[in-house]
């Protein structure tokens, strides 16, 4: 799977596609699928929408669909329906093949300083059932930050809570265990070297977070071997390589989705979107992480290769607020470098530890803090119930205490 030409451009960002819960609800569904009006959609952070068209499995089949109908049209009216409607009965028999093995996830976060036990709604993707015992392939960037992960099955009442059994953030991939299940349906993967620039696609998911059926838009490959940088406009964001690219219009809550050939195996992962030009007015670009590379990724959670930059189940966690160092209370405190702590939890290690804001986190376990990303990456290092030394400096100088890690939210 080569496409030299086709090498994305990582000064353009792309967002990615989890679907913000405590954004307001997208509006009813209009006639024909179709919403009357703007809807909402973003990220956990509330991020703007940036896709303009919203194509439900009921309502536009899209370049697939035109190039079907003109291949058949003789040039008549009515070939142009027979086109039409064969091409609707395939791509609903690809959906049907798919749609059992696509799954809802809803995810809930703790808020920082909220009382003990209350959760918040925190954002909504997709899923994709690899095993009938319930394990789950979706994004890094749909589960992170969550404390409870919520999963919905078509067809099964209720919800069934998804563990964490690892993730790699740098390749944004996060395999998920669902808890009592049995004999799911599963995906059938492809093979992603075999996929080539004019592919004919389907996208499956749950766009905008809404559940239920699972919806599907059509479209094509529309290069390979990508290289992207995928995250929220204004906050973290990763570098991704060798992405396939799709003029599907995929949507926020698609992450974690299924792109799908013509014979209903998925090859690839929905992962980022966006406008195809910096103005945001283009034709809609989607990315997926090809399957081959997720699943490989999979493989090595599964053997518990917990080496950077994959993590194997639950990450450590101290319960502090940070945020970057700034001069003034780097001169006050009398310190160049560090974690500044801004707010401590009520009931955590760094409570019990003694810990106050302001306070500068200089170590964790002896490895040197120098900023608020190293405090993340060195305790993601750690798991809960590990003893580890905390070096902090606070108004009253210098101080060491060993404390033990609680659980963290997913990474």
């Amino acid at each position: 799977m080569t496409d030299d030409s086709a090498r994305g451009d990582r000064t353009q960002p792309m967002t990615w596609l989890g679907a913000d819960a405590g954004l307001p609800p997208p509006p009813p569904i209009g006639p024909g699928g179709t919403p009357p009006g703007p809807a909402h959609g973003g990220r956990r952070r509330r991020v703007a929408l940036i896709v303009a068209a919203f194509l439900l499995v009921n309502s536009v089949l899209g370049a697939w669909l035109l190039a079907r109908v003109n291949s058949n049209s003789t040039g008549s009216p009515g070939s142009a329906v027979a086109g039409q409607v064969e091409g609707d009965k395939r791509v609903g028999a690809i959906a049907a093949i798919v749609d059992p093995a696509i799954v809802d996830i809803n995810t809930f976060a703790h808020v920082f300083g909220a009382p003990p036990g209350r959760i918040t709604p925190l954002g909504a993707g997709t899923g994709m059932i690899l095993t009938s015992g319930g394990e789950i392939l979706t994004n890094n960037h749909v589960v992170n930050g969550a404390t409870k992960i919520e999963v919905s099955i078509e067809g099964r009442p209720g919800t069934s809570v998804a563990t964490v059994v690892g993730v790699d953030p740098a390749g944004d991939v996060a395999l998920l265990q669902l808890q009592g299940v049995s004999g799911l349906p599963t995906i059938t993967p492809a093979e992603s070297a075999t996929v080539s620039v004019g592919d004919r696609v389907l996208g499956i998911g749950n766009a905008l977070g809404r559940g239920g059926t699972p919806t599907v838009v059509s479209g094509s490959i529309t290069g390979v071997n990508k290289d992207i940088t995928a995250g929220d406009p204004g906050g973290s964001s990763e570098p991704l390589s060798g992405m396939l690219q799709t003029n599907a219009q995929i949507q926020p809550g698609d992450s974690g989705g299924a792109l799908v050939d013509t014979s209903g195996h998925v090859v690839g992962m929905i992962t980022a979107g966006g406008a195809s030009n910096r103005s945001n007015s283009g034709p809609i670009t989607g990315f997926a992480i090809p399957m081959e590379a997720a699943l490989g990724i999979v493989d090595r959670i599964r053997s518990g290769e917990a080496c950077c930059p994959i993590m194997v189940g639950p990450r450590g966690h101290i319960g502090v607020a940070v945020q970057p160092l700034d001069p003034q209370t780097g001169r006050k405190l009398h310190v160049s470098s560090g974690a500044l702590v801004v707010g401590v939890e009520p009931g955590s290690p760094a409570a019990d530890a003694g810990i106050a804001a302001p306070a500068v986190i200089q170590s964790i376990g002896g490895q040197a803090v120098t900023s608020r990303d190293t405090l993340g990456t060195v305790l993601h290092s750690y798991v809960p119930g590990q003893h580890v030394a905390v070096t902090w400096v606070d108004a009253g100088g210098t101080h060491t205490k060993t404390v033990v890690l609680d659980t963290g939210p997913a990474v």
